[in-house]
C-alpha cells in the first residue's frame, strides 16, 4: 500500500479529486471555477508522469491511474457540456467504451501494460480540447470560438473515438486469429 501512496500519484489523485468539483462548476455556469479546475487538471497530467520517471516512481499501477482519472476527467467534463447541446451526449460515452477497451485489449488486469494506438493517444489528448475552449472562453467573456466549432470538434472527434475502437477490435480479432484460441484445460472425456 506504501508503494502505491507517492508524490506522482499525489498530484494525480489531485486531479482525480477535482472531477465532481468540475463538472458542478460546469453545471452551474461557474466558469471561472470551472476554468481554474480545468487547469489545474490539464497542469497535474502535464508533470504526474515526469515526477514518476524523475523519483523512479513509474509504476503500472501509476499508468492506470493516470488514464483512468484523464478518462474519468474528460468523459465528465464532455457529458457536462451535452446539456447545452455544445457536445454531442454520444461522445462522453464513446470515450468510457473506448477507455474501458484500452484496459481490456491491453491485457492490464494479465500484469501487461497498457498500450495505447496512435490515434487513441491523440484522441486522449484532444478529448481536453472542446472542455478548455468553453470553460476558459466563458470565464473570459469571449464570444469565440463558438459553440458550431467546438461542437464540429467533439463530432470530429466521436468521428475519430468509433475509429480508433473499431481500429482496436480489429487488431485484437487479427491477433487472435493467428495465434490460435487462448489456452485453457485440457479437454476431458465425458463420463459413461
Amino acid at each position: 500500500m506504501a508503494g502505491l501512496i507517492t508524490p506522482s500519484n499525489a498530484v494525480t489523485g489531485l486531479r482525480l479529486v477535482c472531477v465532481p468539483f468540475f463538472f458542478v462548476a460546469v453545471g452551474r455556469g461557474a466558469w471561472p471555477i470551472a476554468c481554474a479546475l480545468f487547469w489545474l487538471a490539464v497542469s497535474t497530467d502535464l508533470v504526474d508522469g515526469r515526477i514518476a520517471r524523475a523519483r523512479g516512481e513509474a509504476t503500472r499501477f501509476g499508468g492506470l491511474l493516470d488514464h483512468a482519472t484523464d478518462a474519468l476527467f474528460v468523459t465528465t467534463g464532455l457529458a457536462a457540456l451535452t446539456p447545452g447541446g455544445v457536445v454531442p451526449a454520444v461522445l462522453p460515452a464513446l470515450v468510457a467504451v473506448a477507455f474501458a477497451q484500452y484496459v481490456l485489449d491491453s491485457r492490464w488486469l494479465a500484469g501487461e501494460p497498457l498500450r495505447a494506438s496512435g490515434l487513441g493517444r491523440w484522441n486522449g489528448v484532444l478529448y481536453f480540447v472542446p472542455i478548455g475552449i468553453v470553460t476558459t472562453r466563458e470565464a473570459a467573456g469571449l464570444a469565440v470560438p463558438g459553440d458550431a466549432v467546438v461542437g464540429a470538434i467533439a463530432w470530429a472527434l466521436a468521428l475519430t473515438t468509433t475509429l480508433s475502437i473499431a481500429d482496436r477490435a480489429s487488431t485484437l480479432v487479427r491477433l487472435r486469429r493467428r495465434s490460435g484460441p487462448p489456452p485453457g484445460p485440457p479437454p476431458t472425456s465425458p463420463k459413461r
